[in-house]
């Protein structure tokens, strides 16, 4: 058996898809805009668990997002306590610069 997953990214589902051993193993649904990536929802497989598969997802697409330049909204809680355990992808995570005027 694969000990690490195999993590891909999945355009027509909107998510990235972690594998191991060819299964499907759990998966990170996203919505993207040019400039932003959220992701709200990760899913691991019970089957899976234990084995690295959500870190897997999470590193392999926020390293994805640092190759094209883009900023990350980390909606998912899985994400954002992730992001808080490693303060390297900080940087990745939107600001938001405007402010709302009354």
């Amino acid at each position: 058996m694969a000990d690490t997953p195999e993590v891909t990214d999945v355009p027509d589902k909107k998510r990235y898809e972690a594998r191991l051993d060819g299964a499907l193993a759990g998966f990170a649904d996203y919505l993207r805009t040019p400039d932003v990536i959220a992701f709200v929802h990760t899913e691991v497989d019970p089957a899976f668990e234990g084995r690295g598969v959500g870190g897997a997802l999470v590193r392999a697409s926020l390293d994805d997002a640092r190759r094209a330049g883009t900023k990350i909204l980390p909606v998912c809680p899985f994400y954002s306590g992730w992001i808080a355990k490693h303060p390297e992808y900080q940087d990745l995570v939107y600001q938001s610069t405007s402010t709302v005027k009354d």
